[in-house]
């Protein structure tokens, strides 16, 4: 059972998968441009376990991306200053169908963050059962929506 849960903030908590930080990061995206700004300033309060960063470090390495080794590591090292870490993690209520996106459910539900922000279906599909948790399960512009609307209420 994950440690008592948070107050409520006014600046959202999220879990960012690997894929959006490859968005923020790699390729620019311009619509994961406002969430990565967010999160960049400190609005979007975000969270990372050592298997997460492992992952994402691990994707960064692969040579179809062809980042050399200085890009890589300024990249992780930025992330590491973004991202607070929580080192102790609980298995998830639920389960994801891609068990390598299982760590970013189990960080959501250890940290009992108010979104998981992806692209990945196999995520996006689990979102249906951890919204009744209180776990939205969002793409990148669906974040920035529920953003502006925590900020214009």
């Amino acid at each position: 059972m994950p440690d008592a849960t948070p107050p409520r903030r006014n600046s959202p908590c999220a879990v960012i998968d690997t894929n959006v930080l490859l968005d923020f990061w790699v390729f620019g995206d311009a619509r994961a441009a406002p969430l990565r700004a967010a999160v960049e300033s400190g609005r979007v309060r975000v969270l990372r376990s050592g298997a997460a960063v492992d992952e994402f470090s691990e994707v960064l390495s692969r040579p179809r991306f062809d980042i050399s080794n200085e890009r890589r590591c300024s990249i992780l090292r930025l992330w590491d200053r973004l991202a607070e870490p929580v080192a102790r993690l609980h298995a998830a209520p639920w389960h994801c169908s891609d068990p390598a996106d299982q760590i970013f459910l189990d960080l959501a539900w250890s940290a009992r963050v108010d979104w998981l922000v992806t692209r990945d279906a196999s995520l996006l599909r689990a979102g249906r059962r951890t919204q009744r948790d209180g776990l939205l399960i969002l793409e990148p512009v669906a974040a920035v929506r529920q953003l502006a609307n925590r900020t214009s209420n």
